[in-house]
């Protein structure tokens, strides 16, 4: 299962929200969990939480994506570098064959986007 973080999801995350904490716990459990935090999501989840950035990478089950320069593109051409970011890497990859699922606590700010979402809210 592979799942990207987005900035609710992270800030969440830093509250103690139970179903990200869950999310965490698999990654750095189980084998064939894989859970992603975007760089620039982290920027804003930090903006939203500070101190969330530093909590999430130093979590042995998270990794945090890198902006590449194919990442750069696609956020140059989105409203938010956040969601961009994370839209972007939610996409089928050859490590990622299937893509990978958004998970959040604001779902609606993903209606009419080509990804698939996990709500993070109880």
């Amino acid at each position: 299962m592979h799942i990207v973080l987005d900035d609710t999801a992270m800030a969440a995350a830093g509250r103690g929200n139970v179903l990200a904490s869950r999310l965490i716990h698999r990654a750095h459990v189980e084998t064939g969990w894989y859970l992603y935090a975007p760089a620039c999501a982290l920027v804003e989840a930090d903006r939203l939480r500070p101190g969330t950035a530093e909590h999430l990478a130093a979590l042995p089950g998270i990794t945090v994506l890198d902006l590449d320069l194919a990442a750069v593109l696609a956020v140059a051409r989105q409203r938010t570098w956040a969601a961009a970011h994370c839209e972007y890497t939610a996409q089928p990859t050859p490590d990622r064959p299937d893509g990978a699922v958004i998970a959040t606590t604001a779902p609606d700010r993903w209606e009419g986007e080509p990804v698939r979402v996990l709500d993070l809210n109880s």
